[in-house]
């Protein structure tokens, strides 16, 4: 990391994190102007206004323009998609638990009189709102049911960055322009070409900008850089990049722009080794050092690290930590099936070992196919110990994609949206995320009615279970329709569209139906904990009958605070049958649960023309959606944390080693979630530092990937270091972990998920 890099990564965290409301005021000023007209031509004409009107920088030392904000790290807020809960937290903002913000008092004031009298009861939320039914509203206030995305654009895509960066930006906007001409009444052609229209001016501002810039310095080395800016942003605001720092800037740009168009989390970068190569071997063929390179590289990511989400503070409990979602992939195969890694790959390795910060939210494929030598330097990075890169197994995903209609070249493409979201690039608009099922308390809802049937069987709570899983699933797919159809009404996105395959052709946007593969992926959280109550309930009641079912369930409902709650709690916490220790009379409960709500899952259509898609991560939602879970017959307390990831072990719990996790966890039908799944493991750091240790490392890997699960992440941070860290924030500020799918700084983190990265099982290979 040379001077220019280590001046870009301390300027961006110099000033403490503030809200801007000027994207919201510029989005206004526009909606005022276009009222009557159709919506995507008013979302059109507001981004237009964004991009013409917005107050743009060049940052000092900067060799890639383009910021979303003025001041590094600065949130925006989207008014027109839920105005309330910024109102409810506007004074909170700065000293809430997580993810803070400053609100400055002058821009509270505006918000107020200007931003929230113009949205209320004209948002997205009311419109989702007046349409959710009394019953879907009952399982959201059961808290069984969890419906994101009604407050924000919907991102967790990954725009086709390959047809932008080899054709430019000129190349869509002539492919539209001829669109337009055959048809001229398609507002969807209509609204996209403003916005591409919109985009290359706002590219040319940054050259503009840079020119002027010129005139008043006098550092000889920053005015060529200057040049350099003015030089490639002209360039690349029609025609398509040929360098590797031209290829950069522009995706940067894009990155930036479709920001300013929905601010959504999760526009995903896909497989940059792949789609980066031919700038990378072009340069270096012309005599461009690979170190010079990496500079623009390391500059890159850098940039990934300036655009924080602004989450309410309940949504933030969820996600939190700031998981942007500029997450890559490196690795896996081609299109015909051979080994995908070249040269880019392994540099795009070497420059996160010098930067070392949450974003990009690097991982890697790995397949049979693979070389050792670049699953070996996989290793070597994750043993930094930021929890970065992730790891994604080709040979569980692409059968799981096939499974969904994908076809084969497109399955073998797959990447990888948010967090562990599965995506294929440019060609899905999947709606990942848009809602979790709370399976634990389907669990403590169906123990508690039963309490005093004293007929109850083992295989009637199973069936209860499952019963109850179809029943909210059913609702949790209606809701989750509403909140599509919200998207499609209030926000359509015609530039993120023109980057999908299929809209323009279709002429429709990704919200009415436009992209090739069409999803809606949903959560099932709580089968490691499932198990081991079901478990528990089936050893202790019904086997060895050493409670009633009726004691059990009234010690729960008193949290262990009996007279003799305490000594039960103990021993079933200390109870050696838990899931993640390679038990199948436990692991096969999960299974079967797990397999039954995939099933469920899939049974449903959403309003885009496609279906369903299960997954199994919680991103950081195991610690409140354990808050609304009373004590269980895991021995897990009222309102304790779920076990972490998805399909990781309870804490503590996971006793013969990090191997015995990968079986226990491949008995999992994981082929059916298709939407991803996560599995977390903690690692001893000190023995990875060896030569033998890394090779162990590696050779995990390879049993991790026979065993055909599809995703594992780790942290290899001590912890003496982690409860330290904690004591004495400031002198580890720089301290990156793995919280879920995504890592954060830890001491950003507030004590609840600080404690359950502390407390999880350390392991030793």
């Amino acid at each position: 990391m040379n001077e220019r890099i280590k001046f870009l990564k301390k300027d961006l965290f110099k000033n403490e994190r503030e809200i801007s409301i000027e994207r919201a005021l510029l989005y206004t000023e526009s909606y005022k102007e276009t009222e009557g007209q159709p919506q995507i031509i008013r979302r059109a004409a507001a981004t237009e206004n964004i991009l013409n009107k917005v107050e743009i920088s060049i940052r000092e030392k900067e060799i890639i323009a383009g910021n979303r904000t003025v001041r590094p790290r600065s949130g925006i807020i989207s008014p027109e998609m839920d105005p309330y809960w910024i109102l409810e937290e506007i004074d909170t903002m700065a000293v809430r638990p997580q993810d803070k913000f400053k609100f400055t008092e002058k821009d509270k004031a505006v918000y107020k009189e200007e931003l929230f009298s113009y949205w209320q009861e004209k948002s997205m939320k009311d419109s989702i709102e007046c349409n959710i039914g009394d019953d879907i509203k009952v399982s959201v206030k059961e808290k069984i049911v969890k419906l994101n995305q009604t407050d924000k654009g919907q991102g967790h895509i990954i725009p086709d960055f390959e047809t932008v960066l080899n054709n430019g930006l000129g190349y869509l906007n002539r492919k539209i322009s001829d669109k337009l001409k055959e048809n001229p009444e398609n507002e969807f052609y209509q609204a996209s070409k403003i916005v591409l229209d919109a985009s290359e001016k706002h590219i040319l501002r940054y050259a503009e900008l840079a020119e002027e810039m010129i005139k008043t310095e006098t550092d000889n080395v920053r005015i060529n850089d200057l040049k350099r800016i003015a030089e490639v942003s002209r360039k690349i605001s029609k025609d398509k990049p040929e360098s590797f720092l031209e290829a950069l800037q522009l995706l940067w740009y894009v990155c930036v722009i479709l920001q300013y168009e929905s601010n959504a989390s999760s526009i995903s970068l896909g497989r940059v080794d792949q789609y980066l190569n031919s700038f990378y071997v072009n340069d270096l063929e012309k005599g461009i050092s690979e170190n010079e390179l990496k500079e623009y590289l390391e500059a890159f990511y850098i940039k990934t690290n300036d655009v924080v989400l602004v989450r309410s503070s309940n949504s933030a409990k969820f996600f939190a930590g700031f998981p942007t979602g500029y997450t890559a992939l490196l690795g896996g195969l081609t299109a015909e099936g051979r080994p995908a890694v070249n040269e880019l790959s392994y540099l795009f390795l070497e420059a996160y070992k010098d930067i070392q910060l949450p974003q990009p939210n690097l991982g890697v494929r790995v397949n049979e196919l693979e070389p050792r030598k670049f699953i070996k330097k996989t290793c070597e990075i994750i043993r930094l110990g930021t929890g970065i890169p992730q790891i994604f197994n080709d040979e569980v995903i692409i059968p799981s994609f096939l499974i969904r209609g994908v076809s084969l070249e497109d399955a073998r493409n797959y990447s990888v949206v948010g967090c562990v979201e599965l995506s294929i690039p440019g060609k899905t608009y999947g709606l990942h995320d848009i809602a979790m099922l709370n399976i634990m308390k389907i669990m403590e809802k169906v123990l508690l009615r039963n309490k005093g049937n004293n007929r109850i069987t083992f295989q009637f709570i199973i069936d209860e279970i499952k019963n109850d899983i179809k029943k909210y699933v059913k609702l949790m797919a209606e809701g989750s329709n509403i909140v599509d159809e919200g998207h499609r009404i209030y926000a359509p996105v015609p530039l993120l569209s023109v980057m999908v395959d299929n809209c323009i052709e279709k002429g429709k946007d990704i919200t009415e139906g436009g992209a090739k593969y069409n999803f809606s992926g949903v959560q099932g959280i709580g089968m490691p904990n499932l198990s081991d109550s079901l478990y528990a309930i089936k050893k202790f009641v019904f086997d060895e009958k050493r409670y009633t079912f009726n004691e059990l369930v009234d010690v729960m409902e008193n949290d262990f605070n009996t007279e003799n709650g305490e000594e039960m709690r103990l021993r079933l916490i200390n109870d050696e049958d838990k899931y993640g220790n390679d038990l199948d009379n436990v692991d096969d409960l999960s299974s079967e649960i797990l397999r039954l709500y995939c099933k469920e899952v899939e049974k449903y259509d959403n309003p885009r023309g496609g279906i369903f898609i299960p997954g199994s991560y919680t991103v950081s939602a195991h610690i409140p959606l354990g808050e609304v879970v009373g004590a269980t017959p895991d021995g897990r307390k009222s309102g304790e944390q779920l076990a972490d990831g998805g399909l990781s072990p309870m804490f503590g719990r996971d006793k013969l080693g990090p191997t015995a996790v990968l079986k226990s966890v491949s008995k999992l039908d994981n082929v059916l979630l298709t939407n991803g799944s996560l599995l977390n493991v903690k690692l001893s750091p000190g023995p990875l530092q060896s030569d033998q240790g890394l090779e162990n490392f590696v050779n995990y890997i390879y049993a991790y990937m026979k065993l055909k699960i599809q995703h594992i992440q780790f942290n290899v941070v001590g912890r003496e270091t982690l409860q330290e860290a904690q004591l004495y924030p400031e002198k580890y500020d720089n301290l990156v972990v793995r919280v879920a799918g995504y890592s954060a700084f830890f001491t950003e983190l507030n004590e609840k998920i600080q404690n359950d990265i502390i407390n999880r099982t350390e392991h030793v290979f």
